[in-house]
């Protein structure tokens, strides 16, 4: 199945760092590493022009050639490093395989058909992921599974249990309940109106000036009982004091009071 795999060219790296990696990726080359089989891992280069349109499209198996080293490798992609976006890779990592060695490793899902649940209005198809993880032989490893959702309707979900695997001896790695696609209604959301307050209390308005953040009293008002006065104010009017209340030091008795 893999004789026709895409053949990779590598040189070794002699010098490793993100700064040398940096230079290697401005040149156009694509750091990576090759591992496995009870061997040392060998740090390599590859294009990045003959290497990445391979990768993108999905495929696993490469057979690799190593300048001054082994011929014919077959290697599987086993990890892909990204930069700081998401968007460009920056390294790969390379698994020295043999086709009749069983693996573990990511195979992507091609959906195909029209869900019959897209034509109720606002329904959408949601795929939280779009690979699975299989065991097999890497001889029996497919580029892709596909996967047919004509009949998946509203609010009903292929989940990976559902996926047929194209070979007796593959085996399903992925959680059985992993949702790999669900049609969905988008549901409408208003805003912009205010809410009522909270008990339906109406909010305070006010209207009275405050000066220098002091209350003042009503004319005529009481002092609540057991009040104290604010210091230096004058009792209003004609106010008599309180009984029992002590006069202030230095204050002259009341008019009409003669002393005996």
């Amino acid at each position: 199945m893999h004789e026709k795999s895409p053949q990779l060219s590598a040189t070794k790296r002699e010098r490793l760092g993100s700064r040398y990696s940096k230079r290697l990726r401005d040149q156009g080359l694509l750091p990576a590493i090759v591992y496995g089989h009870g061997e040392q891992p060998t740090p390599v280069s590859l294009n990045s022009r003959s290497t990445l349109p391979h990768i993108m499209a999905g495929e696993k198996i490469f057979r690799m050639d190593l300048e001054g080293g082994f011929t014919g490798q077959v290697v599987l992609l086993k990890e892909l490093q990204f930069d700081y976006l998401g968007t460009n890779i920056v390294h790969a990592d390379f698994a020295r395989v043999d086709l009749n060695e069983r693996v573990r490793t990511r195979v992507a899902i091609h959906f195909i058909g029209e869900a019959k649940g897209l034509k109720t209005v606002g329904a959408i198809l949601m795929h939280p992921t779009g690979e699975i993880e299989v065991e097999c032989r890497v001889a029996d490893l497919p580029d892709f599974i596909e996967v047919d959702i004509s009949e998946l309707d509203v609010d009903h979900g292929f989940t990976a249990a559902d996926v047929k695997l194209p070979g007796d001896g593959m085996k399903l790695i992925t959680d059985s309940h992993a949702m790999l696609a669900q049609i969905m209604i988008q549901q409408e959301i208003k805003t912009g109106e205010a809410t009522a307050v909270a008990g339906g209390a109406e909010p305070e308005v006010l209207t009275a000036k405050k000066a220098d953040g002091d209350a003042k009293a009503a004319p005529g008002a009481k002092a609540a009982p057991g009040a104290k006065a604010a210091p230096g104010a004058k009792p209003a009017a004609g106010a008599k004091p309180a009984a029992g209340a002590k006069p202030a030091a230095g204050a002259k008795p009341a008019g009409g009071d003669k002393k005996k």
